[in-house]
């Protein structure tokens, strides 16, 4: 009898272990995901105008801080405009965020990594800060097929000097720049560099473009860069929206730098890829975490989206563009160690 119990409760056994087996199988999968999915941070929309939509923050640059304003500007979107958000960091080889990674590596067949680029390809809008970034053949693929795709591109600050050796993308077989693309690139600081503050201008014939609505004040504490010059002037197929006035230090409320004229610091355009299908690009050199900080410059970059969406009609000057929690970023710049700038986990950006 005892041993007709062991054997039941050996055979018993040999089943529980096969079911936990099982499930130990579906749970390492589970973990698998989850354990990628630490490497990105998501944020479901609450009821807005965004519900079901899907935005898709790209934080990719060693001097300005996009770790920290991303993942704001996700809360944003999500908690006040019904988008759904996921936000995508540079990691270093411990999955970590890391901005101290060198741009571009002295190493050339050392690469950079932007876990979740796969994100893309289900991404109803793009909003993209990198810099000088080195990334494997196929994670480049997944920007390439998005350029294609005929979505809405909002492209911050470094983003036109996004990529280490400017792109390999390819329309009717001559290589796309991003000039091209987004209408111009780093040519030069304009203002001074960490030293002068940026005030917007906006555009008075261009004052009542959906972008604007509700936009009253725009400074930022990053300087104005020079993307055009006479050998590669301001695009006719770009819409000015602001211009950026150097002031004298990086105080608010500093005087104009009367040695410096404003230059275009935001324009709007269109891309059409290999597909045929037509985006919307914004580009905004302005957008440090410093400048988001700035209820202009928050709400320009909010108002784009849903311009980038067609949603024009939802865009209300009164529609919250409120930071949600804290919001202290640090400084720019690269003296890491003073800055306070280090390696940490993603979920720290939570």
């Amino acid at each position: 009898m005892i041993r007709i119990s062991i054997n039941c409760l050996f055979l018993f056994y040999l089943l529980c272990s096969s079911f936990v087996n099982g499930l130990e199988g579906q749970e390492d999968n589970s973990k698998s995901v989850h354990s990628k999915s630490d490497l990105w941070l998501h944020y479901s929309g609450s009821d807005g105008p965004g519900k079901g939509k899907h935005v898709v923050l790209i934080a990719a640059e060693q001097e300005y801080r996009s770790e920290q304003s991303m993942p704001m500007l996700a809360k944003v979107l999500s908690n006040h405009h019904g988008f759904d958000c996921t936000v995508l960091f540079s990691v270093n080889e411990k999955g970590e965020v890391d901005p101290t990674v060198p741009a571009p590596f002295k190493d050339k067949e050392k690469r950079h990594n932007i876990p979740g680029l796969k994100h893309l390809a289900k991404a109803d809008c793009v909003i993209w800060i990198s810099r000088f970034m080195h990334l494997p053949q196929e994670q480049m693929q997944f920007f390439y097929d998005y350029f294609d795709s005929g979505k809405p591109l909002i492209a911050l600050r470094t983003a036109n000097h996004g990529f280490w050796g400017g792109l390999k993308y390819k329309k009717e077989g001559k290589n796309v720049s991003l000039r091209k693309m987004l209408g111009g690139t780093f040519m030069g600081h304009h203002g001074g560099w960490h030293r002068e503050a940026t005030r917007g201008v906006i555009v008075p014939e261009n004052r009542k473009h959906p972008i604007l609505i509700g936009v009253g004040d725009i400074w930022g504490t990053s300087d104005v860069y020079r993307c055009h010059d006479d050998k590669n002037p301001f695009p006719d197929d770009c819409t000015s929206l602001v211009l950026g006035q150097p002031l004298i230090n990086l105080e608010k409320d500093a005087p104009p730098n009367t040695n410096k004229v404003p230059l275009p610091v935001a324009w709007t355009k269109t891309w059409t890829g290999n597909k045929g299908k037509t985006s919307k690009i914004f580009h905004f050199t302005m957008g440090s975490a410093r400048d988001l900080g700035n209820e202009g410059v928050r709400r320009m970059t909010v108002n784009a989206v849903y311009w980038g969406l067609g949603m024009e009609k939802a865009i209300k000057p009164d529609r919250s563009v409120a930071i949600i929690g804290d919001y202290n970023p640090l400084n720019p710049g690269f003296n890491y160690e003073k800055l306070g700038v280090k390696p940490r986990k993603v979920e720290y950006y939570r």
